[in-house]
């Protein structure tokens, strides 16, 4: 019983020290996010990131098609996302069930369902997502330490016989959860 006590204490300790991560400045959030973008799409980009209290919120609006989203600082390492606009209301969904603890596979099959129902909106044409990460963002050099970019393109409903692609993931492109929703091409180079 006192391992068992020793170890959730410890549990708590660790998940204390995550939470208790400051939130980086706004002009440091906004810097970090757009580094998912390509260069010539970044000023425009919407950004989303976090209030000093922890809450997403709109750090920037956007005048372009991209929304970004700024490293959570309550998780381990660096990650960004940006996104066309139009993948938005999929997306914020995401969001919303991971915060009620619905993850993984459940949350990608209520979002489809959703779809599949009428109740969520997702493009009908293919659509972005850039996703970045790495140990940090240092913002003296604007560069992510030990970077990686892959691509991720939605395809809704996409079959390997409509486009061509395996579903066998790897280095050259891929298609992920074929005939859903969700469905989308993966495209992950190798790492260095």
């Amino acid at each position: 019983m006192r391992s068992i006590t020793l170890l959730a204490s410890a549990a708590l300790c660790a998940l204390s020290a995550i939470a208790a991560q400051p939130v980086p400045p706004v002009a440091e959030q906004i810097a970090g996010a757009v580094q998912a973008a390509p260069k010539d799409r970044r000023e425009g980009a919407e950004v989303l990131g976090y209030s000093p209290e922890g809450k997403q919120i709109t750090l920037r609006k956007g005048t372009n098609d991209l929304i970004c989203l700024a490293d959570n600082p309550a998780t381990e390492g660096f990650e960004v996302d940006c996104y066309h606009k139009e993948l938005e209301p999929f997306m914020a969904r995401g969001r919303e069930l991971a915060t009620q603890g619905v993850k993984g596979n459940a949350r990608h099959e209520m979002r489809w369902k959703e779809v599949d129902e009428g109740k969520l909106a997702l493009p009908k044409l293919p659509r972005m997502l850039y996703v970045l990460t790495g140990k940090s963002y240092d913002m003296a050099s604007d560069k992510v330490v030990d970077s990686y970019l892959r691509w991720v393109i939605y395809t809704p409903y996409a079959t390997p016989e409509s486009t061509g692609l395996t579903t066998k993931s790897g280095t050259e492109p891929w298609l992920m959860y074929p005939g859903k929703a969700g469905a989308h091409i993966m495209m992950s180079p190798p790492k260095k």
